[in-house]
C-alpha cells in the first residue's frame, strides 16, 4: 500500500493532464499533443524527473497517445468518405507522403533527439509552437498558394520535415498538414481528415524511435519503456478518449474563428512559458 501510495500524485496529474487534453482536442480539432507535450512536461518536472529526459519523455509519452487518438479519428473520417487516400498512401508507396513523413518522424525519434538537450528540444517546441499559434490567430483559410499538392523531390523534403518536426515536438502534426494541405488547393474538411492518417504515420514510427533511442536511460519516471512513460499513455489516452465528446458539444456552441482565436492565443502563452523554460 505504501508503494502505491507514492505514486498517487503521478497518477491525479496524468488524470489532469488526460482530461485538458481530450477537451482541447474536442475543442479545437486538433492541439492534443501541443497540449499534452506541456502538461505532461510540468508533470514530470514536478515529480521530479531529470531535466535531461523530461522533455523527451513528455515529448515520447504524447506521441504515443497520438497512435490511439489518430487511428480512431481516421477511421471516423474514412467512413464519411473524408480521407483522401491517393494522397496519403497511394498505390506505389514511393510516392505517399505518409512514407516520409513516417521516416522523417523515425529518424528523429532515433537519431536527432537523443542528440538534443532537454533545453533546445524543449525551445524548439516553443518556436514551432509560437508559430502555429500565429497562424490560428491571423491564417485565414481562403489562403491559396497552388491547386494541387506538390509531387515530386516535395515529397521526401516537405513530408521528411513535417516528420521531424512533428516527432520532435510530440504532436500529430494536423497543426501543420491541415494549413499546407489547405493552401494547396485541398478542402478543409479532406484535409482535416486526411490530417488524421498523417498523425498516426508520424506517431507510430516516432514512438518506437523513442522506446529505442530511450532504453535503460536513467532518470526517466516510473513505468517507462524508452522515453515513453506507460503510466501516462494509459490513463491520458483513456481520460482524453472520455472528454473529447465534452470538448467538442462546448465547441458547437462557439464560432469556430473564435475557436480559433481562443486556441491560438492559450497556444502562444503555452510556447512563451516552455521558452521561458528552456531560456532562463
Amino acid at each position: 500500500m505504501a508503494d502505491f501510495a507514492q505514486y498517487l500524485p503521478l497518477i491525479a496529474t496524468l488524470l489532469i493532464v488526460g482530461a485538458m487534453a481530450g477537451l482541447s482536442a474536442g475543442l479545437f480539432g486538433i492541439g492534443g499533443g501541443a497540449v499534452m507535450v506541456p502538461a505532461l512536461y510540468f508533470a514530470f518536472s514536478t515529480l521530479g524527473v531529470s531535466e535531461d529526459v523530461v522533455m523527451h519523455c513528455a515529448v515520447a509519452t504524447s506521441s504515443a497517445i497520438i497512435i490511439v487518438n489518430a487511428l480512431r479519428a481516421t477511421r471516423s473520417h474514412h467512413k464519411h468518405g473524408a480521407v483522401d487516400w491517393d494522397l496519403l498512401w497511394p498505390k506505389n508507396p514511393l510516392l505517399s507522403y505518409a512514407l516520409w513523413i513516417g521516416l522523417g518522424a523515425f529518424l528523429a525519434a532515433i537519431w536527432l533527439a537523443p542528440k538534443m538537450s532537454g533545453q533546445a528540444l524543449t525551445l524548439l517546441f516553443a518556436i514551432v509552437a509560437g508559430v502555429i499559434s500565429m497562424q490560428f490567430i491571423f491564417g485565414r483559410p481562403d489562403w491559396k498558394l497552388r491547386d494541387s499538392v506538390p509531387g515530386g523531390i516535395a515529397r521526401p523534403v516537405v513530408g521528411g520535415g513535417v516528420g521531424v518536426l512533428s516527432s520532435l515536438m510530440g504532436i500529430g502534426g494536423g497543426s501543420l498538414t491541415v494549413p499546407l494541405m489547405s493552401i494547396c488547393g485541398v478542402p478543409i474538411h479532406r484535409a482535416v481528415a486526411t490530417a488524421s492518417g498523417f498523425g498516426f504515420a508520424i506517431a507510430l514510427p516516432a514512438t518506437a524511435g523513442f522506446i529505442i533511442s530511450g532504453w535503460g536511460l536513467s532518470g526517466r519516471p516510473a513505468f517507462s519503456l524508452g522515453y515513453v512513460n506507460l503510466l501516462g499513455f494509459v490513463l491520458v489516452a483513456f481520460v482524453a478518449f472520455l472528454t473529447i465528446p465534452l470538448g467538442a458539444r462546448m465547441a458547437h456552441a462557439m464560432s469556430q474563428r473564435k475557436l480559433k482565436l481562443i486556441f491560438g492565443i492559450c497556444l502562444l502563452l503555452v510556447a512563451a512559458n516552455m521558452a521561458r523554460k528552456a531560456l532562463f
